[in-house]
C-alpha cells in the first residue's frame, strides 16, 4: 500500500507575514481557508513537488521557527540559490562535505559535481530552515516506478484532445502538441487549460496557427 508523506506543518507566528514570505518566492498557494474559528490553514506548495507545507493559527503547538533541515532537492544548486535570492530569501553559500554538520562543511560545490554532496540553506521569517541539497542522479530504489495504467489513460486522453486541434491545423510534429498537454495535466491543469496551454505553444513557439 503506497503511504505517500504530502503534506509538513510549519509552526509560524505571525501567518501573514510568512505567507507573504513564501508567496514571494513564488511558491504555489493551494489553500487559505479558516474551517472554524480561531483555525486558519495555508498551504503552499513548491515548484514541481509532490510534498506541500503548512501554516496557520491552531494547528499545531511547535513552538515557531522549530521546524529544521527540511530537504529541498535541486538538479542545479547554484541555479537553486541565485533564483531563491532574486525572490528575497537570505540563502547561505553552497558548501559541500557532510550536510548537516557544520564543522565537516567544505565551503563551494562538490568539485566533481557529485548527486547528494552540494548544499545551501535557507529559512522563513521565523526561522524554519530549508536545506537544499543538489541530485543530479538518484540512488538505486529511489525512483518510483511509472503507474503504467494512469499514464495510458491519460495519453488516450491526450490524443482525443489532440484530435480537434489536428482537424483544423496545418501538417505539424504532435509529440510538440502532446508534450505541453501533457505537462499540464500533470501540473493540474483541466484539459481545457491544458489544450488551451497546447494551442499558445503550438502558435507562439511553433508558429502553427489554426
Amino acid at each position: 500500500m503506497d503511504a505517500k508523506l504530502e503534506v509538513v506543518v510549519l509552526p509560524v507566528a505571525d501567518v501573514d507575514r510568512a505567507k507573504a514570505f513564501y508567496q514571494g518566492l513564488g511558491w504555489r498557494l493551494d489553500a487559505d481557508i479558516t474551517p472554524d474559528e480561531p483555525y486558519r490553514v495555508v498551504q503552499f506548495t513548491p515548484p514541481n513537488s509532490p510534498a506541500s507545507i503548512q501554516l496557520g493559527t491552531g494547528i499545531t503547538t511547535m513552538t515557531p521557527g522549530s521546524v529544521q533541515e527540511l530537504m529541498l532537492i535541486v538538479e542545479d544548486i547554484d541555479a537553486a540559490r541565485e533564483e531563491l535570492t532574486s525572490h528575497g530569501a537570505d540563502v547561505s553559500e553552497v558548501w559541500h562535505g557532510a550536510g548537516l554538520f557544520a564543522d565537516l562543511r567544505v565551503p563551494g560545490p562538490d568539485p566533481e559535481r557529485r548527486s547528494y554532496r552540494s548544499f545551501a540553506t535557507f529559512a522563513d521569517p521565523d526561522g524554519n530552515s530549508f536545506l537544499l541539497q543538489e541530485v543530479t542522479e538518484r540512488l538505486p530504489g529511489r525512483v518510483w516506478p511509472t503507474d503504467v495504467a494512469a499514464l495510458a489513460g491519460l495519453l488516450h486522453e491526450t490524443a482525443d484532445h489532440h484530435g480537434a486541434f489536428e482537424a483544423v491545423a496545418p501538417p505539424h510534429d504532435w509529440w510538440d502538441w502532446y508534450a505541453v498537454y501533457l505537462d499540464a495535466r500533470q501540473h493540474g491543469s483541466t484539459p481545457e487549460v491544458a489544450s488551451a496551454a497546447a494551442g499558445r505553444y503550438m502558435a507562439e513557439v511553433k508558429h502553427i496557427v489554426v
